[in-house]
């Protein structure tokens, strides 16, 4: 985290309580949503009955009863989605994959772990390898995050979900096509910031470690899906598909084989030197199922020997089947197909090890979502003449609104796609807000340092001068909202961001402050006259704000007020700057301390409200609001 705060803990109780909190809140709303669509949903279908009967009844009167008459229509062609030619089979198991992968990540994201964790064990280790041009791109997303991370951890849940649904349950059409766009910019945005562009940068890219990045290929299929259904009736797209497939595998092949990149070694004395065989020693150090530990061990052990050989295998194996590829041949690549999802899923188990055991992860890896792209080309190819003959949609095409009215599949697809993209915006709307706010949220500071101690007690009365030499008393400043703090004017570490902190809560208050004060008292007994008080303001831009106090006194009476506030003050052997306690008070315009916090800023930047500001500010805008 930014500031002076201590790391936060994956397992921070305060943060994963209000995670958890903020996603039972959440999925309370969607359930909402669901009984109004359900709702919408009957009272949809109880019309389309009504409409059925009253056709009925106005044929029977038009036929009169007469002997012979043809049949009474029942349906209309609207009515069922059977007057559509069926689903291209490629483009389902796309939809379907894809649909339940989103899903699947969704529900990783719900870790207790992830609103702290995917930066600092999944984002921040990445960015560490990558070039200094990107850290920088993605330190911008580590900020956001860390400032907002309950916000972004619930996002990345709904969104994900939302996605996943909206690709399972949509009606063929715009529909569809929407929730593919809507998969592909969210994919840019998790493999840019959250796979740090797939790793792609990294000196260590190969096919083996998830290169070009799981989302990437989400992306790919979320393209895919979008094309339009006639495209799915050549066989030329299931050969593209194939061949593009076929061009990225023989590209990682000449990658894994080039000499200077570390792939060819396995281990010397134990000690892993190839970029393979420490891959595969950290997948067998996490946590895992006994019995998939074993062969992930197993396997380490195999490569640490035998590097050269397994390297060996990746590079003929990808340059194989990436040359069987883009032949486009049906029996050449059906073999292909076969022999590369051997090769992904025993790369997916031994090397990925699942992509998700150990840390935080957040999806299965590369393997999975690669094979389903290839299966589905091989699928395109050899189903693409059944298609050609197949009768055209646009033959049974009819405007949106009579489907709905008509057809119970189409009206219930389209009310569940509805909801899911409810869901989505459920999750996307508040973390797009919190992002636009550079201000880190208070719960940052509340988990570093706790909760601010909530108190109704007389505070302790003091009088002292201010900075220009006024006699300044508790009884003189009754009917303000006092926030009081006690710092070392010749301080260079601590006491200068607390003082910058206290100014940033004072200026956000705005028209509020003139009902408030801001108050320094001196934590130094040596060094605590008018003109190293000034010099402080000076410094840290607070001569700027009215109502702003840094109040001294001779030492017998600072001592007073230190032992009544339960501040420690003692001078380092140096004898200039002073060890004292970093503490914040607040108190009421009664005059009763209401809140003792701790004073630590916690996340922040030198031109942003920081968590402990923004924690500050809410608590003296709640008395102002009580006393009004």
């Amino acid at each position: 985290m930014p500031g002076m705060g201590r790391p936060i803990g994956t397992a921070n109780s305060l943060i994963v309580s209000t995670f958890q909190s903020s996603l039972l809140h959440q999925l309370v709303i969607i359930l909402g949503i669901a009984a109004i669509l359900a709702i919408a949903w009957n009272a949809l279908r109880a019309s389309q009955l009504q409409r059925a009967v009253t056709r009925r009844t106005v044929a029977a009167n038009s036929h009169g009863g007469t002997v012979g008459a043809p049949p009474l229509p029942t349906t209309t062609s609207f009515e069922t989605e059977q007057s559509l030619p069926a689903e291209p089979t490629a483009r389902k198991i796309l939809r379907i994959a894809f649909g339940l992968l989103w899903v699947f990540d969704g529900i990783l994201q719900a870790q207790a772990a992830m609103p702290i964790g995917l930066t600092s064990e999944v984002i921040q280790p990445l960015s560490a390898a990558s070039p200094h041009w990107l850290q920088h791109f993605l330190n911008s997303g580590i900020l956001i995050w860390n400032n907002h991370p309950i916000e972004a951890a619930v996002a990345a849940v709904w969104v994900q979900v939302g996605i996943g649904l909206w690709l399972l349950v949509a009606p063929r059409g715009r529909w569809l096509q929407a929730g593919a766009v809507v998969s592909i910019g969210w994919g840019l945005v998790v493999w840019s910031f959250g796979e740090a562009f797939g790793g792609i940068f990294s000196p260590d890219l190969s096919w083996a470690f998830g290169a070009p990045g799981a989302v990437l290929i989400y992306c790919l299929a979320g393209g895919l899906i979008a094309l339009p259904e006639r495209l799915w009736a050549r066989a030329q797209l299931g050969r593209s598909i194939l061949a593009l497939v076929g061009i990225f595998f023989v590209g990682m092949a000449v990658l894994q084989a080039w000499p200077g990149r570390g792939f060819w070694q396995g281990a010397v004395h134990g000690r892993p030197i190839g970029a393979i065989s420490a891959m595969t020693s950290s997948m067998a150090a996490t946590q895992q199922p006994r019995f998939l530990a074993k062969s992930v061990t197993s396997f380490s052990g195999f490569v640490d020997a035998h590097g050269f050989a397994v390297n060996l295998f990746l590079v003929v194996a990808l340059a194989g089947i990436g040359i069987a590829f883009c032949t486009g041949q049906r029996r050449v690549t059906r073999y292909a197909v076969i022999a590369a999802a051997v090769v992904c899923l025993a790369d997916w188990v031994l090397i990925e090890d699942f992509g998700f055991f150990g840390g935080v992860g957040t999806d299965p890896n590369s393997m999975i979502p690669m094979i389903v792209v290839f299966v589905a080309g091989y699928v395109a190819m050899t189903e693409a003449p059944a298609l050609a003959t197949a009768p055209s949609s646009s033959t049974v095409a009819a405007p949106w609104i009579n489907r709905l009215k008509a057809s119970p599949s189409y009206a219930f697809r389209t009310l569940a796609a509805a909801g899911a993209v409810v869901v989505t915006l459920l999750g996307a709307a508040p973390m797009a807000l919190a992002s636009t706010n550079p201000n880190a949220d208070a719960i940052v500071t509340e988990a570093i340092n706790g909760t601010p101690q909530s108190t109704d007690a007389p505070a302790p009365t003091f009088t002292l001068s201010d900075q220009h030499g006024q006699s300044i008393s508790l009884q003189s400043l009754r009917g303000k909202v006092l926030a009081i703090t006690f710092l070392d004017p010749v301080c260079t570490s601590d006491c200068p961001e607390i003082g910058v902190e206290f100014g940033k809560a004072d200026r956000a208050l705005g028209a509020a402050a003139a009902h408030t004060e801001f108050i320094a008292i001196v934590a130094n007994p040596i060094y605590r006259s008018a003109f190293y008080m000034n010099a402080f303001d000076r410094e840290d831009d607070l001569t700027t704000l009215h109502n702003w106090l840094f109040l001294t006194g001779d030492v017998a009476t600072l001592q007073h007020v230190w032992d009544d506030y339960g501040v420690q003050a003692v001078v380092s052997p140096a004898g200039a700057m002073v060890d004292h306690s970093d503490i914040a008070y607040v108190i009421d315009a009664n005059g009763d301390t209401r809140y003792i916090m701790s004073a630590d800023p916690g996340a922040g930047t030198s031109t942003t409200m920081s968590s402990f500001a923004e924690l500050l500010d809410q608590e003296v805008s709640s008395l102002l609001a009580s006393a009004r």
